[in-house]
C-alpha cells in the first residue's frame, strides 16, 4: 500500500522504507511509552511486526505505527507517533485509520494502550477504556513509571 495525502505527505506500509534511526530516535527519546528502548529492540520489533505503516514528507519519515497480531482474533496497535512539528493537520488520524481499516485484520478486535490520544482513537472506532483489561507490567518497568 502506498497512498498520497495532501501537502506532499504519503503513507506507505513497506517495512524496507522505515527509517529505523528516525523511529528509534523518537521512541527512545521523545515517547512516554518507550523511552530508553534500545535500537536493536526497535529494529527487531519493526522486523517482526505484522505490519508497519510509515508517514513520510518527501523522503523524511515523520510518523509511524506498528501492528502485532495473532492473525486470527486480535490486533494490537503500537508505537504510534507523528513528529510534533507535523501534528494538528489530521495526519495522525489518517495514519491510524490506514493502519486499522487498511489492514488484513480490519475485522478483528483491536487493542491499544494510550495515555493521551483517546479522542483520536475514538474517531477510528476504539471505545472508552474499561474495567475488563488487565495488564502485567514487568517489575523493571513498574519501578520506572
Amino acid at each position: 500500500m502506498r497512498r498520497e495525502l495532501a501537502g506532499g505527505f504519503e503513507l506507505d506500509d513497506d517495512p524496507l522504507r522505515i527509517d529505523l534511526d528516525a523511529v528509534h530516535r523518537f521512541l527512545s527519546e521523545e515517547s512516554y511509552w518507550a523511552k530508553g528502548r534500545p535500537r536493536d529492540e526497535v529494529e527487531r520489533l519493526v522486523r517482526e511486526a505484522g505490519r508497519v505503516v510509515g508517514l513520510y514528507h518527501g523522503d523524511r519519515q515523520v510518523g509511524f505505527t506498528r501492528t502485532v497480531s495473532d492473525g486470527a482474533s486480535f490486533a494490537y496497535l503500537a508505537d504510534v507517533f507523528v513528529l510534533p512539528e507535523f501534528r494538528g493537520r489530521g495526519l495522525g488520524l489518517e495514519l491510524v485509520r490506514e493502519t486499522v481499516d487498511g489492514s488484513p485484520w480490519a475485522d478483528r478486535k483491536w487493542l491499544l494502550h494510550t495515555a493521551d490520544a483517546h479522542a483520536l482513537y475514538r474517531q477510528v472506532g476504539f471505545a472508552e477504556p474499561n474495567e475488563r483489561v488487565m495488564e502485567r507490567i514487568p517489575p523493571t518497568q513498574a519501578t520506572a513509571t
